[in-house]
């Protein structure tokens, strides 16, 4: 299965436009199993839409909006012959204009729930956080999937993903848990993540072929004062699943840059 983890900063970067145009050019030419983005956005004031059946809402989420950028994406996608089930779990208000949270999107169809796992339950507190999980088949087996956006080690990492954690421990099957984990390799939330139960791998380390590492530069928005580029996006995967390859994308480098996070891009293949 070919996999796409980014964390889009959607309408908050610069030429929002000209970034999304590329981010749907490369989904539509990669033709990804499964997408999971973080920080995805839409202006609060902006005019409501009706969603088809490829959405599949999740209860805390607000109503779609015509800016929603997954919905554009899934849109434009359709129009291309391109069709992707999604889901959004709804996080908080960002910078004062925008409900932001994260999503999913899928080839094959979903089942979708949310998991609150911040202490916090209010959408004008920036602590609220959601996972968007949802449950799929892929070359006709089981998987579990997750987009996450968690918080810093000591301002809330430890008890989200304690959270977190119960509910995939009940889950019984293979797991792909990725997105925008706040922890830096190596550090303390990372060690948390692999010491768990779930017997968890980093795609990063287990790929047979790699390319890049940071994914995101100094100073960007969370990370003031930060002077070294840090890796703190994941590809999380169960040891059911074999990573063909893991590589950085959308780092101005081999790819244009789109947001302030680079992508990860992976292939999976199930173990015999």
């Amino acid at each position: 299965m070919k996999f796409l983890t980014l964390n889009t900063h959607s309408w908050m970067e610069k030429d929002p436009q000209e970034k999304f145009r590329l981010l749907l050019q490369d989904i539509f030419e990669q033709d990804y199993d499964l997408i999971c983005f973080q920080e995805i956005n839409q202006e609060i004031s902006s005019i409501l839409v009706e969603t088809d059946e490829l959405y599949h809402p999740l209860p805390s989420a607000e109503p779609i909006h015509q800016d929603h950028y997954i919905y554009l994406l899934v849109q434009e996608l359709k129009k291309a012959g391109r069709e992707y089930y999604w889901t959004w779990a709804y996080n908080h208000i960002g910078y004062d204009r925008y409900h932001e949270g994260v999503g999913i999107l899928s080839k094959n169809q979903i089942q979708a729930r949310e998991i609150l796992v911040s202490d916090v339950d209010d959408p004008t507190d920036y602590h609220t956080r959601r996972v968007a999980l949802v449950e799929t088949t892929v070359d006709g087996k089981d998987l579990a999937v997750a987009s996450v956006h968690l918080s810093w080690w000591d301002k809330g990492f430890q008890e989200e993903w304690a959270r977190f954690e119960s509910v995939l421990t009940d889950l019984n099957k293979p797991l792909l848990l990725a997105g925008d984990f706040n922890n830096p390799a190596g550090q303390e939330g990372y060690q948390t993540i692999l010491a768990s139960s779930l017997s968890l791998q980093d795609a990063y380390e287990a790929a047979q072929e790699r390319s890049g590492s940071y994914t995101v530069p100094p100073e960007i928005d969370g990370w003031k004062g930060n002077s070294e580029p840090l890796r703190i996006d994941y590809v999380f995967t169960t040891k059911d699943l074999q990573v063909k390859y893991l590589h950085v994308v959308f780092d101005g480098q081999n790819s244009p840059q789109v947001s302030d996070h680079y992508g990860l891009k992976t292939e999976l293949i199930w173990k015999d």
